[in-house]
């Protein structure tokens, strides 16, 4: 069996974090490849790494003087090393970064380093081979991910490889210079460099046991969902949920391979498994919850509005020429609603409104905002009877008015729209219908 995991930067903090990191790898001798991020916080007032490599060269690029920033850099990788005991000298590799700051290498090239040094010490600290990205990770001239090149590369170069650390959230341009990846870096590598070997897990270890069945700071210790499916999970992080970005699970979701979310300060955990699909029955009826603020409702009224051809088309026509993308559209005989996110539209709105009145003649437009969508998803929703009565039992019980109702035909989410001063409260009765009273019966 071949594991490939990724420790991000809270795991890596500190020393103390890499015993912890070590102890987890060495455990299991299927853990082979290991992705490390840059050193994160240490505590709530401490600074990542990273954002002190991006200070560090701003200072550089304008020409000022960087010293104290940079000698900062270097005591946190310093005070790692002496602290493990370990007989490594960064000091050659802390001279090219200086020169390069001075020759204004880039931003990428500047973020880079810290995934890169923190790779040396955590080789350096394992006795694994030590693989810069750069020479396996590639994009194209447009700054696009090569994955035909990056697989080829790393298969070849893993070929054989009993133990290996390839730091992530960088590779290289064809013209050697450094491009990282723009969000959830160190994750797309680690799913990349899973695909590539052909891993049967990919193991991502961060701060938390999993992912949560809702928002932490609306709901008081929610459940950790043990099992999730790639779409529910979409339709999660379409929501707001804080997931895997979806380059990080694009890899390894075309490859087959399930992601296992672990916690590393609770390594005992068994975390979240993702996967493409499962026989296991979820816990609840609902998989999880999640919502976000910030939207408004076109409602556009027309009498015998299904039987003119081209309505809907027209209308959406000129969104698209607004360069507004919509949110969802549900609709009746001769009624439809767009929503959007308010932000984009607040300063189209008058154009907006002047064209669909060009182009459509509707008898009524009105617009409502301050919305807030809840996406409540679960596979195990189709098969249970009463899942939508339940839930607009618990917001009617709750006090809470539904503005919108939205289900796809997968019969995987039913998105509601609420008022943003209610959707705290809509949220609390959802998960208290589906989880509460089952912990209780």
């Amino acid at each position: 069996m071949t594991k490939v995991v990724k420790f991000g930067g809270s795991s890596l903090a500190s020393a103390e974090q890499f015993k912890k990191v070590k102890a987890i790898i060495t455990a299991e001798s299927s853990r082979r490849f290991v992705v490390p991020s840059a050193p994160g916080k240490r505590n709530s007032k401490d600074t990542k790494v990273t954002d002190m490599l991006y200070g560090c060269y701003d200072l550089a690029a304008k020409g000022k003087d960087f010293k104290d920033a940079f000698d900062k850099i270097k005591e946190r990788y310093n005070g790692i090393i002496s602290e493990l005991g370990l007989d490594l000298s960064l000091d050659q590799e802390f001279e090219i970064i200086n020169a390069c700051f001075i020759g204004k290498a880039g931003r990428d090239y500047a973020a880079s380093r810290g995934e890169y040094l923190n790779g040396i010490v955590l080789a350096n600290y394992l006795g694994y081979g030590f693989i810069d990205a750069a020479d396996v990770i590639f994009f194209d001239e447009q700054g696009h991910f090569d994955s035909k090149k990056t697989n080829k590369a790393l298969r070849e170069r893993l070929e054989g490889v009993e133990n290996a650390v390839i730091p992530g959230f960088y590779g290289s341009m064809p013209n050697d210079t450094i491009k990282t990846f723009s969000r959830g870096g160190s994750d797309i590598t680690g799913s990349i460099v899973a695909a590539a070997v052909g891993a049967d897990l990919y193991e991502n270890w961060t701060d938390v046991s999993g992912f949560l069945f809702a928002d932490p700071r609306i709901i008081n210790d929610p459940q950790t969902i043990k099992i999730i499916t790639y779409k529910e999970l979409r339709e999660l992080s379409y929501m707001g949920a804080t997931v895997l970005h979806e380059d990080a699970i694009f890899p390894v979701r075309k490859a087959g391979i399930p992601i296992n979310i672990k916690n590393t300060n609770a390594p005992q955990d068994s975390g979240t498994f993702i996967v493409e699909s499962t026989s296991q029955k979820p816990e609840f009826t609902i998989t999880g919850i999640a919502g976000k603020k910030g939207f408004t409702a076109i409602n556009i009224e027309k009498d015998m509005m299904n039987a003119e051809l081209g309505f809907g088309r027209r209308v959406l026509e000129v969104f698209e020429k607004n360069g507004i993308c919509f949110e969802h559209m549900p609709s009746g005989i001769d009624t439809m609603s767009i929503v959007v996110h308010q932000q984009e539209f607040a300063p189209k709105e008058q154009e907006i409104l002047a064209g669909i009145h060009r182009n459509c003649k509707p008898d009524v437009v009105d617009i409502e905002t301050d919305l807030a969508l809840i996406a409540v998803v679960g596979r195990a929703m189709k098969s249970n009877r009463g899942t939508a009565g339940r839930i607009f039992s618990a917001l009617a019980h709750a006090r809470v008015n539904v503005k919108m109702i939205d289900q796809g035909s997968s019969e995987l989410n039913i998105i509601i729209g609420v008022s943003e001063s209610d959707f705290e409260k809509a949220m609390q009765a959802i998960y208290s219908i589906f989880v509460d009273t089952q912990l209780e019966n």
